[in-house]
This record gives C-alpha cells, structure tokens and sequence, in this order.
C-alpha cells in the first residue's frame, strides 16, 4: 500500500535511471516478465486502450500505455514522447516514465525513469520468446538493429542460453554501430550485467543473408517499415522474436515466413493491431485462427510451444505496460531494501 505522509500526503518514490541501473539485475527480470505473461494467460491483469498523438507528424509524437496487475495490487502507465528537435537541443529525442499506482487506494507509488525499465523488460521478452520456442540446442543468434534496446536483448539471452556461442549484430542504417556494439560488447556484460561469456564471440555482420542462414535465433529490434528478412533465407527450425514492430505500418521480416510457421505473440488484439503479423493478416497470408496463442499459453502449460526441430517460430511482442508495472515494482522493492531513490510528498 502507498505510503501516507503528515498531514495526509501520499510519500511518492522516485527512481532515476541510475537508481534502476543499480538495484535491477537481468535474471530477476527476466522472471518477473515471466510472471507477468503467466498472469495475463490466467486472466488476471487488464490492458486498457492506447493513447497516442501526434503533435508534428514524424517529429513530435506521445504515447500512453496502461493496465492493472490485479494479482500484483498495482495498476498505472507508461507515457513515452519523441520529439526529434531534442537532439538540437541536448536532450534525448526519446523520453519515458512510468508511474505505478496502488491498486487498493488509488493513490501513487513510484515515479521512474521509463528509458533502462523499457530496456530490461523488453531485453527479457524477446529472449523469453527464443528460450521458450527455440530449439534447445541453439548456438548462433542474430540480433538485427544495433541501437539502444540491442543491448539488453544480447544480455538477456546469453541468461536464458547457457551454451550460446555466437551472437552477430547487424545494422543496416549503421554499420559502424554494429561494428562498435560487437567490440564493446563483453566490456558492458562485465560492467552493466555482472555477466563474463568469454566463450561467446561477437561480431558485426553486413551480409544479412547469410547471417540469417547460419543463426538458429533471429531477434529483430528495427523501426523498419519494409522486410529486412527474405523466406528463402531462413533454415528449418529457425526462431524469430520480432521486437520492433510497434505501431502500424512496420514490418521486418517477410509476410511469407509467417505461412507453416508457429505463432505466439504478447497480447493478440495488440498484434494485429500494430504489430509483426498486422501486414501478413492485411494480405491475407495469416489469419488470425492460425495464431497458435500468447506466450503465457506455454508458460501455464495451455498450449505447446515448439512442435519439432525444423519447425519455423515467431514471437511477436509489441510490448505492454504491464512489463514495465511489474519491473517498476520490483526496481521500487529493491531500491526500498538498498535505501536508494527520492522521496515526494503529495
């Protein structure tokens, strides 16, 4: 419950981005992701509809995403803003916070950065998405976009994937990030994860095609709006988690590669709406009934996952503000334990 102040506030925790970085570790997110898809499958959260606006097309724009964790006593939001001009300005062009609510009184929480919960959370889904419909034996993993959220997918799935060897990184808009990301790699696992893979090799790649071909994990994290991917590239028994898809329009992998294959996504209606698989149900190469469930179908035990080794796989996750409550909820718990963050009162 909300902690009530002197005359009657409300104490309200804020957690800046450090504060996040230092009390949230990969494993526990990773869990309570987890926890989360488990929860939805079971009918116990609530996703309400998306705001979003533009302000300038292109340049300007704001979203809210929002729900309730009935199980977790928690409900609130996620606003997240792009405004393009900030770069002029000094600022980052992409901002978020997230504002967790008790769900018994109403009354708030916790205030945080919303830029490394968006990262760990969404780190942990898409490699929740290979560990759960992969094969087992997985070596080589494909990330293609070497940006911000890039990072926290390699970290992630070198938790869920003990014996990975190889992780290549691929960007098409930047080379040279890619190139950077690959070199710099196991510095920020030591740093940033607590996480020495010595074992595994990093490196950038600029044939897509034949990276495809030689990875049993394809992790897409682009805002693409045309296919990156082709069908002819992929072998049997590949497994894509499709990242950056979020909004109408986007696209990174071909629409063929969704016909045989076996389908899960975060939250269905949110998919088809905005995500990986809207332009191959809009040409009418998928349809909805061929949707074999949502993630939380395999971890409660619903619906199998992966049906054979050379079977192609996709997880679609557009992302929802329950992962960011809930890993909010737990940065508010631990920061609470190491006495960190800011107190407000309201």
């Amino acid at each position: 419950m909300a902690e009530k102040g002197k005359k009657g506030m409300f104490r309200l925790k804020i957690l800046s981005k450090e504060v996040t970085e230092k009390v949230l570790k990969m494993p526990e997110v990773i869990d309570t992701v987890k926890e989360v898809y488990r929860l939805k499958a079971e009918g116990k959260t609530e996703i309400f509809p998306l705001i979003f606006h533009e302000f300038l097309p292109g340049k300007a724009d704001m979203d809210i995403k929002s729900g309730w964790i009935r199980e977790s006593g928690i409900f609130g939001l996620k606003v997240v803003s792009y405004f393009e001009d900030n770069i002029q300005k000094g600022l980052p062009a992409l901002l978020g916070s997230v504002l967790v609510m008790d769900a018994s009184t109403g009354a708030p929480k916790g205030l945080l950065d919303g830029s490394h919960i968006t990262g760990m959370r969404t780190g942990a889904a898409g490699a929740i998405g290979a560990q759960l419909l992969a094969r087992k034996d997985a070596e080589h993993t494909l990330i293609v976009g070497a940006g911000h959220v890039a990072v926290f997918q390699i970290a992630a799935v070198l938790d869920c994937f003990p014996q990975m060897k190889e992780i290549m990184i691929y960007d098409g808009l930047s080379p040279e990030n890619a190139k950077q990301l690959a070199q710099t790699m196991p510095s920020i696992l030591r740093e940033k994860f607590d996480m020495n893979r010595e074992e595994v090799s990093f490196s950038a790649v600029t044939d897509l095609h034949h990276a495809v071909a030689a990875s049993d994990i394809v992790i897409t994290v682009t805002p693409s709006r045309e296919p990156l991917i082709q069908k002819e590239w992929v072998k049997p028994g590949t497994h894509f988690s499709c990242i950056g898809a979020d909004m109408a329009g986007k696209e990174e992998i071909d629409p063929e590669i969704f016909s045989g294959a076996r389908i899960f996504t975060d939250d269905t209606p949110q998919c088809i709406e905005v995500g990986e698989i809207e332009i191959p149900i809009k040409k009418e190469i998928l349809k909805r009934e061929d949707i074999a469930g949502e993630i939380g179908d395999i971890l409660t035990g619903k619906v199998p996952g992966r049906q054979n080794d050379r079977q192609i796989t996709v997880f679609d996750a557009t992302g929802t503000a329950l992962l960011d409550l809930l890993t909010a909820e737990l940065a508010l718990k631990k920061a609470e334990e190491a006495g960190l963050g800011e107190v407000a009162e309201l």
